[in-house]
């Protein structure tokens, strides 16, 4: 999975796609897929994106990479890997 751990929280290598139904995660075997409901426009994908986070995480989550790209890494703070894996995997 693309959830590393640094000794202050987690970084998520997650793929985006947007324009999407539904907000929604997937697990893939190298990567996390986030289906965005938002259009890649005036950084409304990384919006949602850090709110969702955030909001599945109970943890304070911001972008450190990728912001006009699909590739992105999200740094969650003060979380562990095995609480937001399953906090994550309740979602998809």
């Amino acid at each position: 999975m693309s959830i590393n751990e640094t000794k202050d929280g987690l970084i998520f290598k997650i793929f985006i796609k947007p324009n999407s139904p539904q907000f929604k995660i997937k697990f893939e075997p190298e990567e996390i897929v986030v289906y965005s409901t938002e259009e890649p426009t005036k950084g409304r994908v990384n919006k949602e994106i850090v709110k969702e986070f955030s909001k599945l995480l109970h943890a304070k989550v911001k972008l450190v990479s990728g912001a006009t790209s699909r590739e992105k890494r999200l740094f969650a703070q003060g979380i562990h890997k095995r609480q937001a894996e399953e906090l994550l995997k309740g979602r998809t």
